[in-house]
């Protein structure tokens, strides 16, 4: 048991550190590559915050434990709203007047839906995928075409300039601090489970759910400690839809992913509710205080206890 949770502890760092080694190696790539800001913060910056998703989910799903990839981006989904967000308005109230956050909470909802009608479908199939790595790829399409006069969120490190040996070690230590970290968090996340006889499900909803969401959970916590807390908002909308439409996505492309009847019959329609109440706080309010985040922290306190 010891042994398992060392080893939890050392794939939750080795994802974390490998998503930053290859977020700042391929920012430089792109900008030796004259990619444009915005379609670098779309792109290169959203795929390499969620790439601790998308290996997990992958090494569950090839390695027989489908459960634990549903609901890793399930419960990153939860996560993301009521953890992150709630602590980020928190520390600082979020401001939720931003341009065309609208377009992209209708996105994100519609993302939800379509993982809820999955749900009840019973599987992810390979057609499933491909539609919905299509609308990923779509999505990103209309908005570097609708946003490309909108300041890049992540300005100070979109611009990040890296010598060519220190850009090739960055980008190949983060894909190998990620894959070999997804490998250890997927059997130690496992190997805990069936020793207290907690399900995959529960395991990938809670433990993996928030370790592979550490990268989005340190940009928001920055981000509000700077006065800045409304980037927390685009990170968590633009990582909900990511994760899945792209992260389930793909991995249902490399193997058909059934989905836990647990998770069908109560933790997908919560994600989704929650999806709902949030973009309907956010456009009735256009603010998210610090009550609102005390209630989100609270609420995500109770799913964890409720799920053990």
């Amino acid at each position: 048991m010891l042994t398992d949770l060392i080893l939890l502890a050392f794939g939750l760092a080795l994802l974390t550190g490998g998503a930053e080694l290859l977020v700042r190696g391929a920012i430089s790539l792109a900008n030796r590559l004259g990619m444009p800001p915005l379609l670098i913060g779309l792109t290169v910056v959203g795929f390499g915050t969620s790439m601790p998703e998308l290996l997990v989910s992958l090494q569950a799903a090839l390695g027989g434990a489908p459960a634990i990839a549903v609901g890793n981006v399930v419960g990153s989904n939860i996560a993301n709203i009521l953890l992150i967000v709630g602590l980020a308005a928190m520390i600082s109230p979020i401001a939720t007047r931003i341009p065309n956050l609208n377009r992209d909470l209708v996105m994100m909802i519609a993302a939800s839906l379509v993982m809820l009608a999955l749900g009840f479908a019973g599987i992810v199939s390979f057609w499933a995928g491909i539609m919905m790595f299509g609308a990923l790829v779509g999505y990103l399409g209309w908005v570097t075409y609708t946003d490309r006069n909108r300041a890049d969120v992540a300005d100070g490190e979109v611009t990040l300039r890296l010598s060519g040996l220190k850009e090739a070690l960055f980008i190949i230590g983060g894909l190998a601090g990620l894959f070999f970290g997804a490998d250890l968090l997927v059997k130690a996340a496992t190997s805990i489970a069936r020793d207290f006889g907690i399900s995959e499900a529960v395991i990938g909803l809670t433990v993996v759910a928030v370790g592979t969401s550490l990268p989005e959970l340190a940009t928001s916590v920055v981000a509000a400690f700077r006065r800045q807390a409304e980037m927390a908002l685009g990170n968590v909308v633009g990582s909900n839809i990511f994760n899945i439409l792209g992260i389930l996505g793909i991995t249902a492309i490399v193997v058909p992913v059934p989905v836990d009847p647990g998770m069908i019959a109560f933790d997908i329609p919560a994600m989704a509710t929650i999806s709902l109440a949030f973009a309907a706080l956010i456009i009735l309010t256009g603010r998210i205080g610090r009550i609102a985040g005390g209630a989100m922290l609270t609420a995500y306190a109770g799913y964890v206890i409720w799920l053990f």
